[in-house]
């Protein structure tokens, strides 16, 4: 069964791209744009996780999570505000939040929470992709390889995560700043030059399929096509 989110936000771009990116995930996301119908659709529909945003139309986030509160006292809030002071956390979690995200936020942090809380309550977080067929290729990730017509390659993690990262997001550009903060931790002009160095030696693991690049997007990132 897929984790069922009640995600309330009233910024319809920022909803829509952070709803997007989490059905991507595997989650069914039920998006309300304000406090009032979050309200309502709580009461005749079971979720196994709650996404508030604290600035809301009609009644915040901090009222509604007040509200679940008096008849769900397990479920996980998780509070979204552009407010970072002390006493704005400190009041959303004694109202009953587990926890805090300050805007902007990245998706990678998000995530992250839902799983850690979604593992708490032993609800199965979507599986991610482990073994990919790309070509002639089939990639294992956990295992590391790389087999193309019986022949094999063993990669290192960091080639083999390198990889995963274009194949969760084929025939899209990534930007070096994505793949470097999420890989290498930061966006260093010297993990820059590492980088190059891990895209040649995946040019050269994936030659024997000619139909497989990655294409160098000048001054953007990469895309990996197939």
């Amino acid at each position: 069964m897929k984790a069922h989110l009640l995600y309330v936000e009233d910024d319809e771009s920022l909803g829509f791209v952070t709803r997007d990116n989490l059905e991507l995930q595997g989650y069914r996301i039920t998006h309300c744009m304000d406090g009032k119908s979050a309200l309502e659709i709580v009461q005749t529909e079971k979720f196994d996780l709650c996404i508030l945003d604290v600035m809301l139309p009609e009644i915040d986030g901090f009222s509604v999570a007040e509200e679940i509160r008096k008849f769900d006292t397990e479920i996980p809030i998780i509070f979204l505000t552009a407010k970072s002071l002390k006493e704005d956390k400190i009041k959303g979690l004694r109202l009953g939040g587990d926890d805090y995200i300050t805007k902007p936020f990245s998706i990678e942090e998000l995530i992250l929470k839902i799983e850690v809380f979604l593992r708490r309550r032993n609800i199965s977080s979507p599986e991610p992709a482990s073994k990919y067929k790309l070509g002639c290729y089939e990639f294992d990730y956990p295992n590391l390889t790389l087999t193309c017509n019986g022949s094999s390659e063993t990669l290192t993690q960091r080639e083999a995560d390198l990889l995963k990262v274009f194949l969760d997001q084929p025939n899209q550009v990534i930007k070096r700043s994505e793949i470097l903060e999420k890989l290498w931790g930061e966006d260093d002009y010297f993990m820059g030059r590492s980088l190059d160095v891990f895209i040649s030696r995946l040019r050269k693991y994936l030659k024997n399929d000619e139909n497989l690049k990655i294409e160098n997007i000048h001054g953007v990132g990469f895309r990996f096509k197939n």
